[in-house]
């Protein structure tokens, strides 16, 4: 740990410089405080990101997902560190400290004295000069206290998220969830469940979920965007006519572009509350926009807007997508309901009232047709057995970030019968 008592020739010499990445990292959180219904992957690929050097890139992209990962924990810590009265910051003093925090608490590489006077600077050059002692104060004395580690990771989430996982699904369940939401997501691995995907950028939840989704000649994906799970089915299915349609044009013109011109691909702007098909198609894939509380590795800033009160409002809509889709359904088929949300309401409540309300459809269970893509070559050896085990039943599909590669996914299978 540096003598912060012989730094002021080294801060004189450091006062009014700060690193492109330090600078951009914190404009980006201070954009989110202000507007926070930004996303993360939005902000990260903006022309301020792109402006920096491969190596700045990388650090601004680091502070910011680290803040918005630790902002529970860093927040704590800051307060424990500020003398009373001083608890109601601007919010670039607020984001000054939480960037120099993380640094001094999770970042072993970088030099605290780097830290603690980029993070004095951020507070002077944004305007708030008398908050250059308190942030000096508070970064100094934080230097002192003990690193970031997995014991912090639960602290790291709402306390009622993670008071209802451990609910739902045990202490050790819940506590390998939240760390591995702390943790940077690997976008290039080797894959667990599926052998061979066209775009390795998709998590691996992601990519299972659309190869379970199987075959078909008729096919709808209706929740497409961004693409990812329409392509694996096309590579699947090259034969096969596919209906990819979404309720936003924007999304879906950038995902026409990205997945280019497929003749057996047709694209429309729909509602898939309420699509225009009745007994047309053989296999819908039903991927249904959710609270995305199985995604916080890579998307972190959702833990700090979601309540649980939200959750019915996604069960409402997420049960007419699902009602419209196996509507759409032609006898025989089969709709796959998919979520990347960890969350009941979203999951197999919506499945269960959906069969309530539409007779003539069954669960199908997933074990069989696993064992099928492992024969094919498309899934590894055993896949099957390692999302159930033997005494598990195998209706539902489930992914716990984790306990298993990626983002935490849900799954189930309904078919139409004759």
């Amino acid at each position: 740990m540096p003598r912060f008592g012989r730094m002021r020739g080294w801060a004189h010499r450091l006062a009014g410089r700060i690193s492109p990445a330090r600078k951009t990292a914190f404009d980006l959180l201070l954009e989110l405080k202000r507007k926070p219904d930004l996303h993360s992957d939005h902000l990260l690929r903006s022309k301020a990101v792109e402006a920096l050097s491969d190596l700045d890139k990388n650090l601004a992209t680091t502070l910011v997902m680290g803040v918005l990962r630790w902002q529970l924990v860093l927040q704590q810590r800051l307060r424990n560190a500020l003398t009373k009265g001083k608890s109601h910051l601007a919010d670039p003093v607020q984001v000054s400290l939480e960037l120099g925090a993380l640094q001094l608490l999770l970042l072993d590489r970088i030099p605290a004295r780097a830290a603690i006077f980029e993070s004095v600077e951020l507070a002077r050059q944004s305007g708030n000069e008398y908050a250059v002692g308190l942030v000096n104060a508070v970064l100094r004395k934080l230097a002192q206290t003990p690193k970031l580690g997995p014991a912090d990771a639960l602290a790291a989430h709402p306390s009622w998220m993670v008071d209802r996982w451990i609910a739902a699904f045990g202490l050790n369940t819940a506590t390998a969830i939240c760390r591995y939401d702390q943790l940077a997501p690997i976008p290039e691995q080797q894959g667990v469940f599926v052998v061979r995907a066209p775009h390795r950028v998709q998590d691996e939840g992601s990519q299972l979920i659309a190869e379970l989704a199987g075959r078909g000649t008729e096919i709808l994906d209706c929740c497409a965007a961004p693409g990812g799970k329409t392509a694996i089915l096309a590579e699947r299915n090259p034969n096969a006519s596919i209906t990819a349609c979404d309720i936003s044009p924007g999304r879906l013109k950038t995902m026409q572009a990205l997945l280019g011109k497929q003749p057996n691909i047709h694209f429309r702007v729909l509602d898939a509350t309420a699509l225009p098909f009745q007994n047309q198609f053989d296999l819908v894939l039903c991927d249904a926009p959710c609270s995305g509380t199985g995604t916080l590795a890579r998307n972190p800033e959702i833990r700090h807007r979601i309540t649980p009160e939200e959750f019915p409002r996604h069960h409402d809509r997420q049960l007419r997508l699902l009602r419209s889709a196996m509507r759409a359904l032609r006898e025989g088929g089969r709709v796959v309901y998919s979520t990347c949300s960890l969350e009941p309401e979203e999951n197999e409540s919506v499945v269960d009232e959906a069969l309530e309300q539409e007779k003539d459809f069954r669960l199908q269970p997933w074990r069989e047709q696993i064992k099928i893509l492992e024969n094919q070559g498309v899934l590894h050896p055993n896949t099957a057995d390692r999302l159930f085990p033997s005494d598990a039943r195998d209706h539902y599909l489930r992914t716990f970030p984790g306990l298993y590669p990626g983002d935490g996914f849900f799954a189930a299978c309904l078919v139409r019968e004759p």
